[in-house]
């Protein structure tokens, strides 16, 4: 966790927007967490090198989370399936929360148990 001096308020509002428009998945149920960061980060990747990377790393952890679901309702006739859901879903929503937090003070944030998709 390095925090960064020379980030603008514009930069950590943006890195923040970045986390947080995972919660997109409220109102747009199915992929609307990883739509939220896709998003964020197409708009400002190319403004801001701290953006960029807070948006890959929102998304590469938005994307594992949503194959972690999947899987999670494929074993749902095991019944360990409700139990990974579960966990998963209060997985998320904790670290979206942690991420908001530490982005929006200027510290950068890596998720754990994401798979880096986008580099």
């Amino acid at each position: 966790m390095t925090t960064r001096t020379n980030l603008t308020q514009d930069d950590k509002t943006y890195g923040m927007l970045a986390h947080l428009a995972a919660l997109a998945q409220f109102v747009i149920p199915t992929f609307g967490n990883v739509i939220g960061p896709l998003v964020i980060w197409l708009i400002k990747k190319d403004q801001s090198a701290w953006v960029n990377k807070q948006g890959k790393d929102a998304l590469n952890f938005q994307i594992s989370i949503a194959i972690y679901t999947v899987v999670s309702i494929i074993l749902i006739p095991l019944i360990i399936g409700i139990v990974l859901l579960i966990a998963v879903g209060i997985f998320w929503l904790i670290m979206v929360i942690l991420a908001t937090i530490r982005v929006s003070e200027g510290d950068s944030f890596r998720y754990p148990l994401s798979i880096r998709f986008i580099k």
